[in-house]
Protein backbone atom coordinates (compact mmCIF):
# COMPACT_ATOMS: atom_id res chain seq x y z
CA UNK A 1 0.00 0.00 0.00
CA UNK A 2 2.84 2.41 0.82
CA UNK A 3 4.59 1.76 -2.48
CA UNK A 4 1.30 2.26 -4.30
CA UNK A 5 0.93 5.65 -2.60
CA UNK A 6 4.43 6.68 -3.67
CA UNK A 7 3.95 6.04 -7.36
CA UNK A 8 0.35 7.22 -7.40
CA UNK A 9 1.30 10.57 -5.85
CA UNK A 10 4.21 11.05 -8.23
CA UNK A 11 2.17 9.94 -11.25
CA UNK A 12 -0.42 12.60 -10.43
CA UNK A 13 2.15 15.38 -10.88
CA UNK A 14 4.07 16.63 -13.88
CA UNK A 15 6.89 14.21 -13.07
CA UNK A 16 7.97 13.88 -16.70
CA UNK A 17 9.36 17.42 -16.55
CA UNK A 18 11.85 16.40 -13.84
CA UNK A 19 14.27 13.55 -14.53
CA UNK A 20 14.69 12.73 -10.84
CA UNK A 21 11.09 11.60 -10.55
CA UNK A 22 11.58 9.08 -13.35
CA UNK A 23 13.90 7.13 -11.05
CA UNK A 24 11.40 7.33 -8.19
CA UNK A 25 8.64 6.08 -10.48
CA UNK A 26 10.79 3.19 -11.72
CA UNK A 27 11.76 2.04 -8.23
CA UNK A 28 8.28 2.38 -6.77
CA UNK A 29 6.42 0.68 -9.64
CA UNK A 30 8.99 -2.10 -10.06
CA UNK A 31 9.05 -3.05 -6.40
CA UNK A 32 5.29 -2.67 -6.08
CA UNK A 33 4.75 -5.16 -8.91
CA UNK A 34 7.33 -7.64 -7.61
CA UNK A 35 5.93 -7.35 -4.08
CA UNK A 36 2.44 -8.12 -5.43
CA UNK A 37 3.89 -11.15 -7.26
CA UNK A 38 5.50 -12.46 -4.07
CA UNK A 39 2.25 -11.83 -2.21
CA UNK A 40 0.31 -13.88 -4.76
CA UNK A 41 2.91 -16.67 -4.62
CA UNK A 42 2.52 -16.92 -0.86
CA UNK A 43 -1.24 -16.41 -0.94
CA UNK A 44 -1.69 -19.32 -3.34
CA UNK A 45 1.04 -21.30 -1.53
CA UNK A 46 2.98 -21.75 -4.74
CA UNK A 47 6.21 -21.78 -2.74
CA UNK A 48 5.29 -25.32 -1.71
CA UNK A 49 5.29 -26.40 -5.36
CA UNK A 50 8.74 -24.91 -5.93
CA UNK A 51 10.40 -26.30 -2.82
CA UNK A 52 13.85 -26.34 -4.46
CA UNK A 53 13.96 -22.52 -4.33
CA UNK A 54 15.35 -21.19 -1.02
CA UNK A 55 12.43 -18.81 -0.40
CA UNK A 56 13.75 -17.20 2.80
CA UNK A 57 17.01 -16.33 1.02
CA UNK A 58 15.17 -15.04 -2.06
CA UNK A 59 12.94 -12.84 0.10
CA UNK A 60 15.90 -11.55 2.10
CA UNK A 61 17.78 -10.57 -1.07
CA UNK A 62 14.65 -8.98 -2.55
CA UNK A 63 13.91 -6.98 0.60
CA UNK A 64 17.54 -5.86 0.93
CA UNK A 65 17.60 -4.71 -2.70
CA UNK A 66 14.28 -2.92 -2.23
CA UNK A 67 15.61 -1.20 0.88
CA UNK A 68 18.75 0.04 -0.87
CA UNK A 69 16.94 1.26 -3.97
CA UNK A 70 14.17 2.88 -1.92
CA UNK A 71 16.86 4.78 0.01
CA UNK A 72 18.03 6.24 -3.29
CA UNK A 73 14.46 6.91 -4.40
CA UNK A 74 13.60 8.61 -1.10
CA UNK A 75 16.68 10.83 -1.19
CA UNK A 76 16.08 11.67 -4.86
CA UNK A 77 12.42 12.44 -4.27
CA UNK A 78 13.08 14.53 -1.17
CA UNK A 79 15.89 16.49 -2.83
CA UNK A 80 13.78 17.23 -5.91
CA UNK A 81 10.87 18.72 -3.95
CA UNK A 82 11.03 22.47 -4.41
CA UNK A 83 8.80 24.64 -2.21
CA UNK A 84 8.94 27.43 -4.79
CA UNK A 85 7.05 25.32 -7.29
CA UNK A 86 4.56 27.29 -9.36
CA UNK A 87 2.03 24.50 -8.89
CA UNK A 88 1.23 24.15 -5.20
CA UNK A 89 -0.59 20.83 -5.62
CA UNK A 90 2.52 19.31 -7.25
CA UNK A 91 4.59 20.41 -4.26
CA UNK A 92 2.14 18.83 -1.80
CA UNK A 93 1.97 15.54 -3.71
CA UNK A 94 5.73 15.33 -4.14
CA UNK A 95 6.31 16.07 -0.46
CA UNK A 96 3.78 13.39 0.49
CA UNK A 97 5.46 10.98 -1.94
CA UNK A 98 8.78 11.64 -0.18
CA UNK A 99 7.19 10.88 3.17
CA UNK A 100 5.64 7.64 1.94
CA UNK A 101 8.88 6.65 0.22
CA UNK A 102 10.58 6.96 3.60
CA UNK A 103 7.90 4.81 5.23
CA UNK A 104 8.19 2.25 2.43
CA UNK A 105 11.96 2.16 2.86
CA UNK A 106 11.51 1.50 6.59
CA UNK A 107 8.95 -1.23 5.90
CA UNK A 108 11.32 -2.99 3.49
CA UNK A 109 14.13 -2.66 6.06
CA UNK A 110 11.99 -4.32 8.71
CA UNK A 111 11.07 -7.04 6.21
CA UNK A 112 14.78 -7.55 5.49
CA UNK A 113 15.41 -8.06 9.19
CA UNK A 114 12.66 -10.66 9.52
CA UNK A 115 13.68 -12.35 6.27
CA UNK A 116 17.22 -12.59 7.59
CA UNK A 117 15.96 -14.18 10.81
CA UNK A 118 13.88 -16.67 8.82
CA UNK A 119 16.82 -17.46 6.54
CA UNK A 120 19.14 -18.06 9.49
CA UNK A 121 16.48 -20.07 11.30
CA UNK A 122 16.30 -17.65 14.24
CA UNK A 123 12.57 -17.42 13.95
CA UNK A 124 9.88 -17.79 11.41
CA UNK A 125 6.57 -16.42 10.41
CA UNK A 126 3.41 -18.02 9.09
CA UNK A 127 4.56 -17.83 5.47
CA UNK A 128 8.03 -19.31 5.92
CA UNK A 129 6.93 -22.03 8.33
CA UNK A 130 4.88 -23.52 5.47
CA UNK A 131 8.00 -24.36 3.48
CA UNK A 132 9.23 -27.87 4.15
CA UNK A 133 12.45 -29.56 3.22
CA UNK A 134 11.77 -32.21 0.57
CA UNK A 135 15.37 -33.31 0.11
Amino acid sequence: VLGLLVWALIADTTYHLHAAYGWVMFVSIFFWIVTILFFVIYLLQLQLKFYMIPWPLVLMIFNAAATILYITAFVTCAAAVQPTSWRQWDYNRRAAASFFACLTMIAYRVSTFFSFRAWKGLGSNAATSQVTDHA
